[in-house]
């Protein structure tokens, strides 16, 4: 199993992720790309838009669809109308539930908080810590025994549950040592909290002028649904994508970046018949994850898992989930990375005439909340956001299925996957343990790396040319510093996929040698051909 703790510490040597305001004992909830993070996360979602957007040309659709259909793009505000919010149901259902600790005055979210159950003599407590998975039943244990008050001699004395449980699975929290607590029967009971960060609109500040930062990208695309229909001519089915920033106001952000309090989300909303609709909502969920392992994702560590009825939100009618085995699950367990949502017409709907009342019947259609005067509770925007179909006429409100990742995520899950530990020989040709991030040629911050063997002879001259030439076509990097066995495991903890170096044959042959990052195979290539060369081992 890989170690999350290596993964961190060398995202922060190498630079692909900082604490944010870490100078100042950071934030939680909140990471900071850096130079080597910054390119990862753009060259992912430059692949995922070209893929799913700008490059798409799919001729392949479901049984009576049609194909080529269009893919197009938008780049919404986020600060919306407070209304937007009503309608979505964000402002009314938008919430996890949290237990605050009456001893240490701490508040965790309920179904986060992991322990496992702890038995001496007739005493059986749930010892609950923020460990992570790897550390989690040594913490356990420590707890346990400080609890107990036993010494390391008396150890076999403590029976430690081999299952691991999170508060939400447990009956009551009566004997549940809370995370930061001394005592037994310290948590509140759960309650709900509103994930929406708040803020204020203009100069007064009243209640009047309290709006949110959005919590996800989805209803921008929602709300402009009828102006990419009348400026972009395109037909039904159609799918608008997008890529931004969301906000959640996590009660324990966790796990690096997994689960942060800004986020940056790629998401697409395919709006197409109803009848069409669950054939669509196939099609997105085999394409999209194929693209994860197109990309280096191994199959071993990913499913796909359809929601259960009871887990559904109240709106979809289908939904399943890309899940990875990350490094800090237990075995056998996976982490969300894209959800596939089949949301009926409930979007467009809500905005047309408001809020889904969330106790109507399941199946039956949208029942409008009235206030005490009878007018609606939460009124959508009036517009007509159905479509008519020209060639039949027919008049309908689009289905929607809902590709939505998470660029974070996805980041993450590279990197867990990429990380590699294995032999390779030093300069002098003894075998090493090295450290390697195998990540796919798409997707590597750096794609070469150029170094003259030595700094004389003329080498450095031509590796800076080299290097100029390269610049204008692909992110690449110059290095003279050290042996070159040290410049090579440097750009192989970049994930750097390919290495040139400029040696003394290179000034009579005009050839360099390309080193292969995973092979560690050497080629000769002629220096004006080396950026055809490069380009077509990247794909």
């Amino acid at each position: 199993m890989k170690s999350m703790d290596k993964i961190v510490s060398l995202c922060k040597r190498r630079g692909f992720l900082f604490q944010s305001s870490e100078i100042y004992g950071g934030v939680q909830g909140f990471w900071d790309y850096g130079p080597l993070g910054v390119e990862l996360k753009r060259n992912l979602k430059e692949a995922w838009w070209q893929d799913m957007i700008r490059g798409h040309n799919d001729l392949v659709a479901p049984a009576g669809a049609p194909a080529p259909f269009e893919m197009v793009g938008l780049d919404c505000t986020i600060i919306m109308h407070p209304q937007v919010w009503k309608c979505s149901g964000h402002y009314d259902l938008f919430h996890d539930h949290m237990v605050d600790c009456r001893e240490s005055k701490k508040r965790y979210r309920f179904d986060q908080v992991r322990g496992r159950w702890c038995e001496r003599g007739d005493k059986k407590i749930f010892v609950s810590t923020l460990a992570e998975v790897e550390q989690e039943l040594d913490e356990v244990r420590r707890r346990a025994m400080k609890f107990f008050k036993l010494r390391a001699k008396n150890a076999d004395e403590l029976t430690i549950s081999d299952e691991s449980l999170t508060l939400d699975q447990l009956d009551d929290t009566e004997s549940v040592l809370a995370p930061d607590a001394k005592s037994l029967g310290t948590l509140t009971e759960p309650r709900e909290f509103n994930l929406m960060f708040k803020t204020t609109l203009g100069a007064l500040g009243g209640e009047d002028d309290t709006t949110f930062l959005r919590p996800e990208t989805a209803q921008g695309i929602f709300v402009n649904f009828k102006n990419v229909l009348d400026s972009s001519r395109v037909k039904v089915p159609f799918g608008i994508g997008q890529i931004g920033k969301s906000f959640r106001n996590e009660i324990t952000p966790r796990n690096f970046t997994f689960r942060s309090r800004e986020f940056e989300q790629m998401e697409i909303e395919f709006f197409c018949p109803p009848d069409q609709s669950q054939a669509w909502y196939r099609y997105w969920r085999d394409r999209r994850m194929a693209w994860y392992t197109e990309l280096g994702l191994s199959s071993e560590s990913l499913i796909m898992r359809e929601h259960e009825p009871a887990e559904l939100a109240h709106y979809s009618v289908g939904t399943a989930d890309i899940e990875y085995a990350f490094p800090f699950l237990p075995p056998g367990e996976y982490g969300e990375l894209e959800g596939i949502a089949h949301r009926g017409d409930f979007d467009l709907r809500s905005h047309m005439e408001g809020k889904l009342n969330p106790d109507s019947p399941e199946g039956q259609p949208m029942q409008v909340e009235l206030n005490e005067h009878g007018k609606p509770k939460y009124r959508g925007s009036g517009k007509d956001l159905s479509y008519r179909d020209e060639a039949t006429n027919e008049k309908f409100v689009p289905h929607v299925v809902e590709p939505s990742a998470g660029a974070d995520r996805g980041v993450l899950a590279f990197l867990c996957e990429a990380y590699t530990e294995d032999e390779a020989p030093d300069d002098k040709g003894n075998m090493q343990t090295r450290t390697v991030m195998k990540l796919h040629p798409r997707l590597a911050p750096i794609k070469a790396a150029v170094f003259p063997l030595v700094k004389k002879d003329g080498m450095p001259e031509v590796a800076q040319e080299i290097y100029g030439e390269l610049k204008q076509h692909m992110n690449v990097f110059y290095d003279d510093k050290g042996a070159v066995g040290r410049r090579y495991r440097r750009q192989d903890e970049a994930g750097t996929p390919f290495c040139i170096t400029v040696d003394g044959e290179s000034l009579s042959d005009k050839t360099v040698t390309i080193r292969d990052r995973d092979s560690l195979e050497q080629t000769r290539v002629k220096i004006d051909e080396l950026s055809f060369a490069l380009i077509e081992r990247l794909g």
